[in-house]
């Protein structure tokens, strides 16, 4: 049985039923939005967020989901399908999940406006039903994300990025969704305040590991769905390349910052930063701290009852860090 299926068994029917009320939830009496939205959920993705909400809700509350957790699941799955349709369009990107995108289709105005129309969505659906915790928890997750991005956007120009902002990049653009997922799972069945706060913390930790498993596949061979040497192109810093400039003799130093600068396009230079970044021990140094955030993430589950929900949770965290893609 694949890793994905395992992790998914206890909440099986529970992810069946949010399918369901998930679509609902994007219904809109404009005849192209439903054509648009209908394109969406046949093209979802492996819907880990939804996954990390009731496993926790069902590791911190009884056998039995509320409504509110439901809620909660779409309300994630519909800021995060938001702000996937907005990043195509910012990245220029035309492919989503092996598919074209939503801006190759239907051109960047009607993504942006899909885009808003899913984050409307998501946020009417918590007021509606006076669900203002849950509210509160994606409203910060929503401003953190833009943060993240602005933020990324702004030290790209001068690529004076050091290890401290670097991951308080990552932990605004990836980790903040997850840990918001994990909070609300935890708020959805009105777990206590530290239950949230540690659910949250345990969210951000395993958000963390991933951005640094997506660098590390920047310098790999295997095919994950992007080429090598990809970020360097875009001229993102990522952990092993900032580890390799902090560890650097001036003279090398200046050549990587030069060569991601201003020769990012060529194919010989990026594969010698690449080979570079190798030598000198960035991949080593970026595998050593997402393994430490990996480890202070169980240690954040091992204070709950075992149960099959925290099984999949642990199995969820390894498999953040030793997917292939």
């Amino acid at each position: 049985m694949k890793v994905v299926e395992q992790i998914k068994q206890p909440i099986a029917h529970e992810m069946e039923l949010f399918e369901q009320k998930f679509s609902l939830s994007m219904k809109s009496k404009v005849p192209l939005l439903n054509r648009i939205t209908h394109f969406i959920v046949n093209r979802k993705g492996k819907q880990m967020r939804p996954m990390f909400v009731f496993l926790v809700a069902k590791m911190l509350g009884d056998e039995r989901l509320n409504d509110r957790t439901y809620r909660g699941a779409s309300v994630i799955e519909l800021i995060h399908t938001a702000t996937l349709v907005h990043d195509d369009v910012v990245d220029d990107s035309y492919r989503r999940r092996g598919f074209f995108s939503l801006n190759a289709l239907w051109k960047n105005k009607i993504a942006v406006l899909v885009g808003d129309f899913l984050l409307s969505k998501g946020l009417l659906l918590s007021i509606d039903n006076e669900d203002f915790d849950l509210l509160q928890i994606i409203s910060v997750a929503v401003r953190e994300m833009s943060e993240g991005e602005l933020l990324q956007i702004e030290k790209a120009r001068k690529l004076d990025i050091t290890e401290e902002i670097y991951f308080e990049i990552i932990r605004q653009k990836t980790a903040t969704l997850i840990a918001a997922c994990c909070a609300m799972g935890a708020c959805a069945v009105h777990a206590g305040k530290k239950d949230v706060e540690n659910m949250r913390k345990f969210g951000e930790l395993i958000g963390l590991a991933f951005q640094i498993k997506d660098d590390l596949f920047d310098y790999g061979t295997q095919r994950i769905g992007k080429p090598t040497g990809i970020d360097i192109k875009e001229q993102k810093m990522t952990l092993p390349l900032i580890y390799a400039v902090n560890n650097s003799t001036s003279e090398k130093r200046k050549w990587l910052i030069n060569s991601v600068k201003n020769h990012n396009k060529d194919k010989t230079r990026v594969n010698e930063v690449i080979a570079y970044v190798k030598e000198i021990g960035g991949l080593d140094y970026a595998v050593t701290k997402m393994k430490a955030l990996q480890q202070e993430a169980l240690n954040l589950l091992k204070k709950y009852p075992n149960s099959p929900y925290k099984e999949s949770l642990t199995l969820m965290v390894n498999y953040v860090i030793e997917r292939k893609k």
